[in-house]
């Protein structure tokens, strides 16, 4: 059957200011996206991947308007709802016959509404994809309807039918590596500008789900009955040395914890010592799963940056949102990253739950106070699925446009904090911690190559339309 799996079209000013958006967008691959192509390539379907992230909306349906599939699959995040709604309404206008399902983040929360949302939708993927989509395709080649596919919303004479959740894939290594082959041109996926050392940069997971409840986590299994799903190391082995027989310079490894079975991170690193492989690479971790000799084998694989979810500067507030950490904790592990030789990055949240306006200055003074090398501070956001989703009466007010729902709008406002105190603390912080002499200095002594010069010019452009405009930070909708 002919296939196309779209990502709808949008452009970085969609999610960033566009004085800023230079030194913030990213364009990576859409792993998930991937992972059904490569399951439905092995089923021996006909596949094509359409990544609006490089094409104009008309461009997309141009494609739709020669291939002519029978199946398309779309993704959509919450902010690009309205996008995969508008793709799915126009490809459904010219190619009628074709059966369109969505999955994705949104989709998966809000199931049942996405198809009341939209009549060109004809079911929704409501967990992991792989074995679901592969389904679906089985029952549309034999003219029967998707009763009993466990992981399926769809309609059905107009009725809303939801089947029950698939349960989560546990098995892995069984699955087909990601097709990259569908991608094009792999310099175009590259992280933002100061996050990568080399390019065509691929990414990796190496393990799914997750144990840790943070209030503001989107997570499939949305209570954690799972845990974490690991792949053996010999796996993830093997897909490095595709990777890297299929040019890729550099992996960037996706996992919300590289580090969270400590002997498998320490096993991981030995491995690609151990196999001489020539990559960069680059992971998160939480900052009480590492210690210096873990980040000390990261460096010796490889390793160039680790990235800690600080969050907050306020011990009252991580609890808040049940991250589970101390901050001393941060302390010693970006203490003992730079002392691994390891570039650290370290990301903040302000708008947290009872968080005050002068709490929020407080995590500005801690951010500085660790000094990574890169620190970046975000809106804290209740995406459909999470906690602070489900409970909004409880912590807070939140935006009437989903296209605040980026990490860069302010979505949500907790009943201790105005919007525009939120926005404010976004811009001090990054002025703040960004035009510190001493900081600015060590960013220009160890620029190394046109690549750290060009996220340097970038970086520095943001930091001036910060210094001389208010109301960067953009603000759509109304707060309900």
């Amino acid at each position: 059957m002919k296939c196309a799996l779209i990502i709808p079209s949008w452009v970085p000013e969609d999610i960033f200011s566009s004085k800023t958006a230079g030194s913030q967008i990213n364009y990576w691959q859409p792993l998930g996206t991937l992972y059904v192509a490569a399951a439905l390539l092995k089923a021996g379907h006909d596949v094509r991947f359409l990544n609006g992230a490089f094409m104009t909306h008309s461009h997309i349906l141009n494609k739709i308007s020669e291939y002519k599939p029978e199946f398309i699959g779309i993704y959509s995040t919450t902010f690009g709802w309205d996008r995969a709604v508008r793709t799915a309404d126009d490809i459904k206008d010219m190619h009628a016959e074709a059966f369109i399902t969505v999955g994705g983040p949104y989709p998966v929360a809000v199931q049942e509404l996405c198809l009341r949302d939209a009549d060109s939708i004809d079911a929704v993927v409501t967990g992991e994809g792989e074995i679901t989509t592969v389904e679906i395709l089985d029952r549309l080649s034999q003219g029967i309807d998707l009763h009993g596919i466990a992981g399926v919303a769809y309609r059905n004479n107009g009725e809303v039918i939801k089947n029950q959740p698939r349960a989560l894939i546990t098995d892995l290594d069984s699955l087909p590596f990601p097709a990259r082959e569908l991608l094009g041109e792999a310099d175009s996926y590259i992280p933002p500008p100061a996050t990568y050392k080399r390019k065509p940069v691929a990414v990796i997971m190496t393990a799914r789900g997750c144990n840790r409840k943070c209030l503001f986590c989107f997570q499939i299994d949305k209570y954690r009955k799972s845990g974490i799903r690991y792949r053996s190391v010999n796996n993830v082995m093997d897909e490095i040395e595709l990777c890297l027989k299929q040019g890729y310079k550099e992996i960037k490894f996706i996992d919300d914890t590289l580090a969270a079975d400590y002997n498998r991170a320490m096993g991981i690193a030995l491995e690609i010592k151990h196999r001489r492989l020539d990559f960069t690479w680059f992971a998160s971790a939480c900052v009480n799963q590492v210690d210096k000799p873990l980040l000390k084998a990261f460096k010796d694989a490889g390793c160039w940056a680790i990235l800690f979810g600080a969050e907050s500067g306020v011990q009252k507030n991580l609890n808040s949102i049940r991250k589970g950490i101390t901050l001393d904790q941060t302390r010693r592990a970006v203490k003992a990253a730079k002392e691994a030789g390891l570039t650290v990055y370290t990301p903040f949240l302000f708008g947290i739950p009872g968080e005050t306006f002068d709490e929020g200055l407080k995590t500005i003074e801690f951010a500085c106070e660790l000094n990574p090398d890169i620190a970046n501070f975000h809106a804290i956001t209740p995406f459909p699925g999470t906690e602070l989703y489900d409970n909004l009466d409880k912590y807070g007010s939140m935006s009437s446009d989903l296209t605040d729902f980026t990490y860069q709008g302010a979505a949500f406002v907790p009943y201790s904090m105005t919007r525009e105190e939120i926005a404010m603390l976004r811009q001090i912080a990054f002025k703040r911690f960004y035009s510190r002499p001493g900081y600015l200095f060590k960013r220009l002594f160890t620029l190394r190559n046109l690549n750290d010069v060009k996220a340097a010019i970038k970086g520095f452009q943001s930091l001036f339309w910060l210094w001389m405009k208010k109301g960067v930070f953009s603000r759509k909708g109304n707060l309900n």
